[in-house]
């Protein structure tokens, strides 16, 4: 069954607009600006987790005896 000449034009124009909308997507997801900012917000709530925190604060008490240790030997 042959299509006619419209039916394959409105096929194209639906194909440049899906394309046209991904291309959009993309170009707001790889945002340099949008990536930093993504990240750091990611980084943070992560640095904000109970156990991260009693982690950080523990290895950061370790270096700190390291360190006194090192001096007053």
């Amino acid at each position: 069954m042959a299509r006619d000449t419209e039916s394959i034009e409105r096929d194209i124009e639906n194909a440049r607009n899906q394309l046209a909308q991904t291309l959009d997507v993309l170009a707001v997801r790889t945002n340099p600006k949008r990536l930093v900012e993504t990240t750091k917000q990611s980084v943070l709530a992560k640095l904000n987790e109970p156990a991260v925190k009693a982690a950080l604060i523990g290895a950061g008490a370790v270096v700190g005896l390291l360190v006194l240790r090192k001096i007053f030997r």
